[in-house]
């Protein structure tokens, strides 16, 4: 019978001091930070151990502690030129922690007088104002009101001792991410009537970095984990897949770089004064070109990254998204440019790694509003007209929520309010062109989720609308062959049927 990984059956662990406190448990923190947590412990005697948080009342905190902190990370990919598998038993994490069923235990930790550091990915919905939190829940709902409280928790543990604050790195993939998580961390403070002095105690005794974190993690090999298990020899039910390249780019002072030298580990950890280049680069081209992808894909019964680049329509779709209309709105030369996108794109075709397109899928609204809206927006202002391949996957995405394709029906996560949203939304609509139009305007007006009104970017609804119709009369993979030839007398058809709808909204 195969062990079960934990600490007693895994003779050679390390336990280290917990010295940062992670608010996250999943697949990506695990296979990013946690990783190079556990590198800069083994090369460098980093000596820090790790309390992981989970966000939300409902998550993975007990398998971690089933298997007293331990996993393996499974790394697949390019490394010098060649390709590369590399299993790592990842041991920094000291235990898992549900704050909505274990206080005490999380109030322990954030008294913890070593914890110097806090993590967290809390997905891009994550750092937002929820004005219902106050100091006296345990926990509040929304993480910005968390880390208020437990900054104030320390703030009067050691009586404002300023070596007590504490260092975060955000991960979340928003713009920066630790700016707004400071802006409503402050703000709950304000709203509490904490007072000024731990006000001026968190601007002084603690530091929110934001960083950019880059590495393409599917998550658990669920296809081949018995074969996994065999090899590594350890029944791990946490084993998580990422790709070889990593990159985590974090703007912060030097001195947190002299607290946190993981680049004397030999990884790809940037400290810089402006990020602002590596983030539109990477958000806009990778996180891009995989949300704006993702419906198309899915529709088309493509399942994986890999498979959509390889397909001769999709994959060609993907190109042309990221070359044709995102490059066009970044800063660089186009050489540069064009460089780290061929970088990019062919990591999609990484032969090691099986990408679920329903992993990306996951909170696909607030991800096209962060990576995807600002360079259709930029788009239409810089050239006067709308880039197709992005409105086409605007279009795509509210395809997918309607959580059914070709008779068969799916599983949509995102927030519950955006399902319900899109449940009663697509049960109104009949699949007339009027109809269709009508959806659309609904979704583009949801400025909740884009911070504004979309229907006020000129032709952008009924153009969306031209594409929804299209897609749900003659499947996705017609829709795509029809968007890639302009001459394609299907779109012809379609854009005529719908200036019908035009004429009829605007009449």
């Amino acid at each position: 019978m195969m062990k079960k990984l934990n600490r007693t059956n895994a003779t050679e662990t390390n336990s280290y001091p917990t010295r940062i406190l992670q608010f996250g448990e999943g697949n990506f923190l695990r296979a990013f930070t946690d990783w190079i947590v556990d590198k800069m412990n083994k090369e460098i005697g980093f000596n820090a151990g790790v309390d992981v948080v989970q966000p939300l009342p409902n998550g993975m905190v007990n398998m971690l502690n089933d298997q007293d902190g331990l996993y393996h990370v499974y790394l697949k990919g390019i490394k010098d030129g060649k390709p590369v598998t590399e299993f790592s038993l990842v041991d920094c994490i000291k235990k898992g922690i549900n704050p909505y069923s274990e206080f005490d235990s999380y109030k322990e930790s954030i008294l913890n007088p070593d914890l110097r550091f806090v993590f967290s990915n809390t997905t891009e919905a994550g750092i937002s104002w929820e004005e219902s939190d106050t100091l006296d829940m345990a926990p509040q709902a929304s993480f910005p009101a968390k880390v208020a409280a437990m900054l104030y928790m320390r703030y009067k543990e050691f009586d404002g001792d300023k070596s007590k604050g504490l260092i975060f790195f955000a991960c979340e993939l928003i713009d920066r991410n630790g700016d707004m998580l400071k802006k409503f961390v402050l703000q709950h403070a304000e709203k509490w009537n904490l007072g000024d002095d731990f006000i001026s105690w968190v601007n002084e005794a603690c530091c929110f970095c934001s960083t950019l974190v880059d590495r393409i993690v599917p998550g658990f090999p669920r296809d081949e984990i018995k074969e996994i298990q065999e090899e590594l020899g350890y029944e791990d039910n946490l084993v998580v897949v990422g790709e070889y390249f990593h990159l985590w780019v974090i703007e912060a002072p030097e001195w947190v770089q002299d607290e946190f030298p993981a680049e004397k580990a030999g990884l790809e950890v940037k400290f810089v004064k402006d990020m602002k280049r590596f983030r539109e680069q990477k958000v806009q081209v990778l996180n891009g070109c995989h949300t704006g992808s993702y419906a198309v894909s899915y529709l088309s019964g493509i399942e994986t990254v890999r498979d959509a680049y390889e397909n001769l329509e999709v994959g060609s779709f993907m190109k042309e998204l990221v070359y044709d209309e995102v490059l066009t709105v970044l800063d660089g030369t186009e050489k540069e440019l064009k460089k780290f996108a061929n970088k990019i794109l062919e990591r999609f075709a990484n032969p090691f790694i099986r990408h679920q397109w329903q992993s990306i899928a996951l909170n696909a609204m607030s991800k096209w509003e962060t990576r995807n809206l600002p360079s259709l927006i930029n788009f239409e202002q810089k050239h006067g007209m709308l880039p197709q391949k992005l409105v086409f996957s605007l279009a795509a995405m509210i395809a997918y929520f309607k959580g059914e394709a070709n008779g068969e029906a799916y599983n949509v996560q995102d927030d519950e309010w955006i399902v319900d949203f899109y449940k009663e939304a697509w049960a109104e609509c009949d699949g007339r062109p009027i109809s269709i139009y009508n959806l659309c305007e609904k979704v583009l007006s949801l400025d909740k989720v884009w911070k504004q009104n979309l229907n006020e970017i000129p032709n952008l609804t009924i153009t969306v609308s031209h594409y929804l119709f299209l897609i749900t009369q003659v499947g996705m993979k017609k829709a795509v062959k029809a968007v890639l030839s302009e001459d394609n007398p299907l779109m012809q058809i379609t854009i005529d049927k719908m200036n019908k709808t035009e004429e009829t909204v605007t009449a």
